[in-house]
């Protein structure tokens, strides 16, 4: 069993930074759909801006919002403006077709990869 890529959300951008929020990174609920992650999931976030990776858990955010808000100890590390990936991952046997979703910047679906 390895762990493997299962859903993505990429070239998101942080729309909010809520250092005083106890943890997490609140996603646009359309957008957790598209992706096929689920509430209080564990995902690793990094920023194609500073370079950052952090592991948080999900939780959702008023749907059709465009919302993406890095809360709590997240906020010092992930700033409003930068372009994330947003990554969950299974355990798996072998490999798994990931919902890859690109937004733009706006983090409006645009496609699928």
């Amino acid at each position: 069993m390895r762990w493997v890529l299962r859903s993505k959300i990429h070239r998101a951008r942080v729309t909010k930074a809520n250092v005083n929020y106890i943890g997490s990174i609140t996603i646009d609920e359309d957008l957790i759909e598209r992706a096929g992650f689920i509430p209080g999931e564990k995902v690793l976030v990094v920023s194609n801006t500073s370079g950052a990776r952090l592991e948080t858990y999900v939780i959702p955010g008023e749907r059709g919002s465009g919302i993406i808000c890095m809360n709590g100890a997240a906020a010092h590390l992930i700033g409003v403006g930068e372009e994330i990936i947003i990554m969950g991952f299974e355990l798996a046997d072998g490999p798994l077709r990931a919902k890859n979703v690109l937004v733009d910047k706006n983090n409006r679906f645009v496609r699928y990869l």
